[in-house]
């Protein structure tokens, strides 16, 4: 090359060079340990914002102080040590939403940890949004179909609500979700899961049982892990209801689980006293109400104007000894609206959903009941509450008159009806028919134990001999008309 093309080369890149200017805001670590950091220097830091540490390692601020700002790390603290360097990224804690996140199992960031490649994704949303405001909502009217009989004949779930399940580990709080999810197949609804400070293995076997019968096709698992740093199960269920609120945002109908949210108050708690945030009752700080509030408040049914979606949440909340009364669980409680209490008594005797009848409420989901189920169930409640009253005179049914020895009778087989194994939702046509036949009497002449035999064949009977009837039901069809033959098929079949 000449000297002349060197000269001309060079005018050419002087030419085009443009002066560009960045500012990054850097810090100083000046503590870190159990998974927080406390840094100087990021004065202009934002609530929530994420903080890349040497190494790659992010964290996001959560005490914004007049000289320092604590962040809680996402990742390996080990890696962090005092005197690195700390650099805003202008980000605020953010997840990859959309279509590609369905199917998928990812962590409390929405990175994928199921080995199936990267998620592509151009659409983030904020983990954290102002829940929608009271007029862009509407009523709770559509139901949410759960599968499981007793819930949806007496806790009946409407698209949009938020019930609570409560009660003791092992008394099979997340079946009833993993039923719920399995049965959304078919129901135009996508579903999401997540898992807060669940054993890795436990979540691998949920993720199998959802692959198995086709419910990964419409569900998203978020799982931060027992392994996991706290922050981790602080923040997956904001994440989840993030991924949710994009569905919801295009008129999509969405179930979300929080599983549970006793392990991420546990996490805030210990978060909160390593940010040396002040203790209140039973050590947790005194904005853990807000913790939870602000996250089951996202859950909603847009009015038509907004799109018409809706996010259902089903949060899960584990007691101690049964203990409602303990902090977390009344303030869940107020929080929703209702909830679904089991007890370790009714589990252990084999009645499994082992549902407290007398506890367990839902506030809003009656008026989303399908018309069918509604009018069955009425006999199914009354009788179910006159039969926890008597079943104390169960044990000396020897000198009862014959009026409380019927009803006694009838709650035994009503008990027995909803009784349910794991994994087998019922579809709600098949739920009004059995229910009405126990509510009717006519599996009287049955004994007590011969129930569940019985309800099988008859539901065969019913699938083989009556399809258009069940097909009525099933569109929410209830008349004399229909009820004449359904009384007819009960007749039919214990002849």
């Amino acid at each position: 090359m000449s000297t002349n093309q060197i000269v001309e080369e060079l005018k050419k890149h002087i030419a085009e060079f443009e002066k560009s200017v960045e500012v990054e805001e850097v810090g100083t670590v000046i503590e870190v340990g159990d998974g927080i950091a406390r840094m100087t220097g990021l004065s202009k830091c934002q609530y929530q914002e994420m903080l890349e540490f040497t190494g790659g390692v992010f964290g996001v601020a959560l005490n914004l102080e007049e000289e320092t700002v604590g962040a809680v790390i996402l990742g390996d603290f080990k890696q962090i040590k005092e005197g690195d360097a700390v650099k805003r990224t202008g980000r605020i804690l953010s997840v990859p939403v959309g279509k590609n996140v369905i199917g998928r199992v990812v962590n409390a960031l929405g990175q994928p940890i199921d080995g199936k490649g990267e998620i592509k994704s151009d659409k983030f949303y904020p983990v954290e949004k102002i829940a929608p405001g009271v007029m862009t909502r509407e009523g709770v009217h559509e139901p949410v179909q759960t599968g499981i009989k007793a819930i949806d004949a007496m806790i009946p779930i409407g698209r949009g609500q938020r019930e609570l399940i409560i009660g003791d580990r092992q008394t099979g709080k997340t079946a009833i979700a993993i039923d719920t999810i399995i049965n959304q197949k078919g129901q135009d609804m996508k579903c999401i899961y997540v898992a807060i400070g669940q054993k890795e293995s436990k979540v691998a076997r949920i993720v199998a049982k959802l692959q198995e019968t086709g419910a990964m096709e419409y569900t998203t698992v978020v799982v931060a892990g027992a392994s996991d740093p706290a922050s981790m199960s602080l923040f997956a269920p904001y994440a989840g209801v993030a991924m949710a609120e994009y569905f919801a945002d295009q008129g999509e109908d969405v179930l979300i689980i929080y599983d549970d949210l006793t392990k991420q108050a546990w996490a805030y708690r210990e978060i909160s006293l390593l940010l040396r945030r002040p203790p209140g009752r039973e050590a947790y700080p005194g904005d853990v109400f807000y913790l939870h509030s602000r996250l089951l408040e996202r859950a909603c049914k847009l009015n038509e104007k907004y799109g018409g979606g809706s996010i259902t949440a089903l949060p899960i909340i584990e007691t101690q000894a049964g203990d409602v009364t303990a902090y977390i669980p009344t303030n869940v409680i107020s929080i929703t609206d209702g909830q679904i209490f089991l007890e370790t008594d009714l589990f252990y005797r084999g009645i499994r959903p082992a549902l407290n009848v007398g506890i367990s409420v839902s506030r809003v989901g009656g008026s989303a009941q399908l018309k069918p189920m509604k009018k069955v169930a009425g006999k199914l409640k009354l009788a179910m509450a006159q039969f926890r009253e008597m079943e104390a005179f169960a044990a000396l049914s020897s000198d009862l008159d014959p009026e409380t020895k019927k009803q006694i009778e009838l709650g035994q087989r009503m008990t027995e009806l909803l009784k349910q194994p794991q994994y087998s939702p019922m579809a709600v046509e098949d739920q009004v028919a059995v229910i009405y036949a126990v509510s009717n009497e006519y599996f009287n002449k049955f004994t007590v134990k011969e129930v569940r035999e019985v309800e099988k064949k008859f539901l065969e009977f019913l699938h083989k001999t009556k399809v258009s009837l069940l097909d009525k039901i099933a569109k929410g069809t209830w008349d004399d008309e229909v009820e004449k033959e359904l009384k007819e098929a009960c007749g039919e079949f214990v002849k």
